[in-house]
This record gives C-alpha cells, sequence and structure tokens, in this order.
C-alpha cells in the first residue's frame, strides 16, 4: 500500500512530547500503556511521572503495599488495572526475575495484558513486529480500507493486526505502531471531522477518494447502561468522615467509599440509615445530586451531609481527617463530588 515511508516520515515531523516516549524501557511503556487505557493523554501525563517515582521499576511496583498502589491510581479509574498491573508485576520477579520477557506470547500471559498492550510493549520496547491495534488504529485502517466490518468484533480486530504484521518496517516496528496511534489521535479523529487536508495518508484512504470518511469506522451501538439510583451519606463526627470498605468483589471492589445505600432516600429514610450503622445523627443537610458513569451502569446519586453526635467508633466504619483523605485513602472520583464541602472547611 506505500503507506510506511510517509506515515514515519510524518510521525517524526508531528509527534507529542509524551513523558513515556523518552527512555522508552519495556517497563515505562506497559505502565504507560495500562495507564492510557480509556483514559486521555493529557490526563495520564502527571499520573504517569508520580507512579514512576514511587514505583521506578517492576520489583518496586510489586512490593508497593496496596494502599499507597490504589492512591497513586486515585482518579484514573478502572482500578483493576492497577491492580493487574502489580499481579502481573509479582508474576515478572517471580518468573523473570523482574525483567519483561521480549515475546509477545510470553507478554500475552501477564494478568491485564490483552493482545494490544502485548502488541505495544513488543514492538516499542522490543522492535518485534506485532501490531498493537486500539481504537485509533482500527479508525485509521477502516477508513483506509473502506471496510465496514463492525470494529466492535473481536474478529475485525484480529484481520486488522494480521494486515499490519507484514507493513512493518524493520528497525521502526515501534514507530510504525506509534506513528498508526498518533495519527488516529491528532489527524484521523474520531467524533469529528477528520484533517483529511494534513494527513500523510490522505492519497492511499479509499474512504477519502470515495468522500466516505465519516461512514467509518462501523460499529454496533451498546446497549443502553443500566442506571442504578443511590444515596451517598458524608458522616461527620469531631472533624472527621466516615469511610468503609465496599466488597471484595463487583463494582469498585475492595476500594473505600462514603457509605451509601440503595435508593433515593428521603430525610426520615437517610435518618434510619444512619441510626442502622450504630450512629445517632444531629443534623442532615441536603448536598446537590451527581452522576458518575460507569462502563455499564450509571449512578445517579443524592446526598446527605450528617453531622452526628459523639459515639464509640463503630468497627464498620473507618474515620478519616482532610489529610488523610488526601494523603492515605483513595476513593473513586464517584464519591468526589459529595466531598467538597468537608474538603474545603
Amino acid at each position: 500500500m506505500g503507506i510506511v515511508e510517509p506515515l514515519l516520515l510524518w510521525y517524526g515531523k508531528n509527534k507529542r512530547d509524551l513523558p513515556w516516549r523518552h527512555n522508552c524501557t519495556p517497563y515505562r511503556v506497559w505502565v504507560s500503556e495500562i495507564m492510557l487505557q480509556q483514559t486521555r493523554v493529557e490526563a495520564v501525563k502527571n499520573y504517569f511521572v508520580r507512579f514512576l517515582q514511587a514505583a521506578p521499576d517492576i520489583p518496586s511496583l510489586a512490593d508497593l503495599p496496596e494502599e499507597k498502589l490504589l492512591k497513586l491510581w486515585e482518579g484514573l479509574g478502572y482500578y483493576s488495572r492497577v491492580r493487574n498491573l502489580q499481579k502481573a508485576a509479582k508474576l515478572l520477579v517471580s518468573r523473570y526475575g523482574g525483567q519483561m520477557p521480549a515475546s509477545y506470547a510470553q507478554l500475552l500471559e501477564l494478568p491485564g495484558v490483552g493482545s494490544y498492550t502485548a502488541g505495544a510493549v513488543a514492538s516499542i520496547a522490543f522492535g518485534l513486529p506485532c501490531p498493537a491495534v486500539d481504537g485509533n488504529v482500527l479508525r485509521v485502517w477502516m477508513r483506509l480500507t473502506a471496510d465496514g466490518a463492525d470494529i466492535a468484533d473481536p474478529h475485525t480486530k484480529r484481520q486488522t493486526e494480521a494486515a499490519l504484521r507484514p507493513l512493518m518496517p524493520v528497525g521502526r516496528c515501534g514507530d510504525f505502531t506509534q506513528a498508526l496511534i498518533e495519527l488516529g489521535a491528532l489527524v484521523c479523529v474520531p467524533n469529528a471531522t477528520p484533517k483529511c487536508a494534513v494527513c500523510p495518508l490522505a492519497d492511499f484512504c479509499k474512504a477519502h477518494r470515495q468522500k466516505e470518511e465519516q461512514c467509518y469506522p462501523v460499529k454496533k451501538p451498546k446497549p443502553p447502561r443500566r442506571v442504578e439510583q443511590r444515596t451517598i451519606l458524608l458522616l461527620e463526627q469531631a472533624g472527621r468522615i466516615a469511610l468503609r470498605k465496599r466488597p471484595a468483589k463487583g463494582l469498585l471492589a475492595s476500594l473505600w467509599e462514603l457509605p451509601g445505600f440503595d435508593g433515593t432516600l428521603s430525610q426520615e429514610q437517610a435518618i434510619a440509615a444512619v441510626r442502622s450503622l450504630g450512629l445517632e445523627p444531629v443534623r442532615l443537610q441536603p448536598l446537590a445530586p451527581a452522576k458518575h458513569i460507569f462502563t455499564h451502569v450509571e449512578w445517579h446519586m443524592t446526598g446527605w451531609q450528617v453531622q452526628l453526635a459523639p459515639l464509640p467508633d463503630t468497627h464498620r466504619l473507618v474515620w478519616a481527617t482532610e489529610q488523610e483523605l488526601r494523603e492515605r485513602y483513595s476513593l473513586p472520583s464517584a464519591f468526589r463530588p459529595f466531598l467538597q464541602k468537608f474538603l474545603q472547611t
């Protein structure tokens, strides 16, 4: 198809200066790719630098206490990613002496590593001809080839990987991988008009020649998310707020949360809910409602700020100061709207 040379030339002139593109060790590439899953590049930059300072290599990641690990990840969401990251680090220490294997097949065996991440590490860090096909690459390829296959179908991704493999240039596999991703992020963009006038592959693009760029890629609509009504309690006592751990399985497994209950509770129901925790409310104030979107479910939340009478601590709850919230306990971003009042006092 002849896309390799113009694509690499464009990448050399237009690539963004990103922290993980300096000193491209396998570990740095791996951490960045896990962070970038379902997260914007700009949001990841500071997280990446801070994470590497705390865990500069695989053994140090394997040894991080869970609370510190989750605090480093706080705000990135999809916490299973960081848990799998540490599981994989421990496996790498025990099986490979704390090094990443230069093998696509062995990389695929790591927890949380799929074909895209394995391909990214193999090509960028080790220079292997292994494609890394994410949403950006799929969009570029579907437009280049005017392919109407459903990109949500795993078969489409496998076909794209197979088509790209023979195109990967010896000695520059990593640049080729990153160039395709960069083109999709900066030029062949999603949810907007692609910038065909500055695209180095416009002359090769079937969708562009047919003036059908926005007909591709084709993706089968997702089923609507399930909506759940939740009531969140901001329980305050002696300058501390109550936290509890969520169940070990399911949504936000084992993470800290503000105590919550199913449904939209009235003031009387909220008082009863507080008392069910062994606490006595003195004053309740409504908090502004909030919404949080997960992959398959939406939480529509109402909240109550509750001042409590002095009572002995209940073993079901942990009481945290403002400083401990900022430095120690990791709370999912779903609860952040309800913490603003407490953190500002």
